[in-house]
């Protein structure tokens, strides 16, 4: 694979999960919210909304490197 085209497609696999994971946040309360005021504001709620955000972003983020580097090294 070009170097040139690797450099790029390295980039984009490395930014595409930090998008992805700040719609995953934004968009959590929505998902997973209950519509209750009381246990979206509470440490249960936060965390859960930080570990799957995190999960997201690192799953995506492996399989965009994978791909990456998954060509032969010749």
């Amino acid at each position: 694979m070009n170097t040139t085209f690797t450099v790029i497609l390295g980039i984009i696999a490395m930014l595409l999960p930090l998008f992805v994971g700040r719609l995953v946040w934004k968009r959590f309360d929505t998902w997973f919210g209950r519509n209750d005021e009381d246990y979206m504001n509470s440490l249960d709620h936060f965390l859960k909304k930080i570990g799957f955000t995190i999960l997201v972003a690192f799953a995506l983020l492996w399989l965009g490197m994978g791909l990456v580097f998954s060509g032969n090294g010749g």
